[in-house]
């Protein structure tokens, strides 16, 4: 199998550990094992826990206790309907593996996170991109959607809260593409790893897996959780289509650590309070990132309703990954560029980060932009 280089991760890669305001970001700030377990009250039982623990394989589908805090991030999810992964990044590949081949047509929308129209490409499907336009708010035109289905369309991916971009599709809007999929009997595929992050009213927006019979949800404890360290995911969605999973899953993962997914129950145990916390981070940040970008007349961007990122229109022209290297380079700020997305002209920045290193990397951004000779 030939696939496509993951342009972010590889650029992730390469500049990651040589910034010094890394406002590429994208995980709520990490939480510390210490922290995770003072905010769930339970230090020294978890210590005892741990310590006992046996270090075999654990449960081959997600522990029950996991499972079953995982389906209470649902409204019609049962342990059942929950499988366990390497971080979404392993439960989307999972996905895109056991449905996507030779002779399927899959829709994609762009920008989105690259393994959605990468990996079908790479299995030999024929992929086709609906594009996500600033004028729209960056939400799918469902028109246009309407017009990519046929009786050959085996998947359709989307990914909500929308990574850039940070576009929410609402319970409304999700009915009305699950609507679509219905029309053509293909499988709605969403990438939900920032949901319950809304800025705004209840943090998490509708899923998926819950409006539509073939719909599926992936998740994470990276973005919305902060502990992108247990490298934990999941997969919620019929149980038809976590059997043709597992049958692919028993080749790349066996089981997830024993560990990861004692911690991750803490967090999901104490839901609310990690989620308070970091709405606060992030909604924080975004304020900070919108009043910079007043004073910024070669930036702009569609606010975003959801998420840790946005996705900031470069108003000058200059290839954007020489931007971020210069960037980089000369203040120690480190960006994602469009290119590596597929959109040029565009820059990803994260607002997940502490308040002070945003501060201090949008400062030191502003003394870059206005040294440009544009």
């Amino acid at each position: 199998m030939k696939i496509k280089d993951f342009g972010v991760e590889m650029w992730m890669n390469a500049y990651e550990n040589d910034c010094t305001y890394n406002l590429a970001e994208t995980c709520v700030e990490s939480l510390t094992v210490e922290q995770l377990l003072e905010l769930g009250g339970c230090r020294e039982q978890a210590v005892a826990d741990i310590l006992g623990m046996k270090l075999t394989y654990g449960a081959i589908e997600g522990s029950p206790r996991l499972r079953m805090l995982i389906a209470g991030l649902y409204e019609k999810q049962t342990p059942e309907n929950v499988i366990t992964a390497h971080g979404a990044i392993g439960a989307n590949h999972l996905v895109i593996e056991a449905l996507a081949g030779p002779g399927d047509e899959v829709v994609s929308v762009l920008p989105t996170y690259q393994q959605h129209y990468s990996i079908p490409e790479a299995l030999g499907a024929e992929v086709h991109i609906l594009p996500l336009r600033s004028g729209n708010a960056f939400l799918p035109d469902l028109d246009e959607l309407r017009g990519m289905v046929n009786k050959n369309t085996k998947l359709i991916c989307i990914n909500n809260p929308n990574n850039p971009t940070g576009a929410l599709m609402d319970r409304e809007f999700l009915q009305e593409v699950a609507g679509i999929a219905r029309s053509v009997d293909a499988w709605l595929l969403c990438d939900e790893v920032y949901r319950g992050l809304n800025h705004e009213g209840e943090p998490f927006t509708a899923s998926v897996a819950d409006l539509y019979e073939k719909g599926i949800s992936t998740g994470s404890m990276s973005k919305t959780f902060s502990l992108a360290g247990l490298r934990l995911g999941w997969i919620a969605g019929p149980k038809g289509l976590l059997e043709q999973v597992s049958r692919h899953r028993d080749y790349s993962t066996i089981s997830c650590g024993m560990i990861d997914e004692y911690l991750a129950g803490i967090a999901l145990e104490h839901k609310e309070a990690v989620i308070a916390r970091n709405r606060a981070i992030v909604t924080g940040n975004l304020a900070v990132l919108e009043r910079w970008l007043k004073g910024q007349p070669k930036l702009s961007f569609v606010k975003p309703r959801a998420g840790t990122t946005a996705f900031l229109k470069m108003e000058f022209d200059m290839p954007s990954a020489d931007f971020c290297r210069g960037l980089l380079a000369e203040k120690g700020v480190l960006l994602v560029p469009g290119s590596v997305m597929d959109r040029e002209g565009y820059l990803r920045i994260g607002y997940a980060n502490t308040p002070e290193v945003i501060a201090a990397g949008l400062d030191k951004m502003g003394e870059y932009l206005a040294e440009l000779p544009l």
